[in-house]
């Protein structure tokens, strides 16, 4: 006997339609942080850069403030490179207003570009954890619904007094159908997971090695 979606819909228990639809739902929200972790790790990498002629220059030309205002403008918004520079440049701009002389310059910027990379990298990172969630338990989510077609399965038998296929295909196919949602939803999430893990771990190193640089210009700066 064929059974089109529909009638499969049709033949589900209550708790199996929950779980099909538990999926979906869930299906769509890994589907929204993809897109939106694709697109903003796409254009943050593309301004990082962009941006990155344009400040070595003005730090040549010694143009901090400008420096600053072009890291913070609109055209280099989403870069992660630009928001750590930038807090590192402010700090260095700060001091320049006057402060102990026994303060720490480069000890602050170095703070300030740190504190930076972190909170850059936990912005970066909102919406991962949903998505290794997803991956890791969808799959037993469709099991659950799995096991609620084998029972159905057994009480179609029960009630119909025949061990025929006829009396048990219905819940068999619940479960598998159940299985195959599951699966569809995980395997994505997993893979989008691991892709956009390792993309902020690159993005991380990027940043520190900027923070670095950044310091090391100072300090030959301060030497001169």
């Amino acid at each position: 006997m064929n059974m089109s979606l529909s009638e499969m819909w049709s033949s589900m228990g209550f708790v199996a339609k929950t779980v099909v639809v538990l999926l979906l739902l869930l299906s769509i929200y890994s589907i929204s942080v993809m897109i939106e972790k694709f697109v903003n790790y796409r254009t943050s990498k593309k301004q990082s850069i962009e941006f990155l002629p344009t400040l070595i220059k003005l730090l040549k030309e010694n143009q901090v403030q400008k420096a600053i205002d072009v890291a913070k403008g609109a055209n280099f918004k989403k870069a992660h490179i630009a928001k750590v520079v930038s807090a590192g440049l402010t700090e260095y701009q700060t001091q320049q207003s006057g402060v102990a002389q026994n303060y720490d310059r480069i000890g602050a910027i170095r703070r300030a570009t740190d504190m930076q990379t972190v909170l850059t990298n936990a912005d970066m990172k909102r919406g991962l954890a949903g998505l290794g969630t997803i991956g890791a338990t969808a799959p037993f989510i469709g099991l659950f619904g799995t096991v609620m077609g084998i029972v159905n399965a057994f009480t179609g038998m029960a009630t119909s007094g025949s061990g025929g296929l006829a009396s048990v295909s219905a819940g068999i196919a619940e479960a598998l159908f159940t299985t195959a949602i599951g699966l569809v939803v995980a395997i994505p999430a997993v893979m989008a997971f691991n892709y956009f893990t390792d993309r902020l771990e690159r993005y991380t190193i990027e940043m520190n090695n900027a923070s670095q640089e950044l310091i090391d210009f100072f300090l030959k700066k301060q030497g001169a």
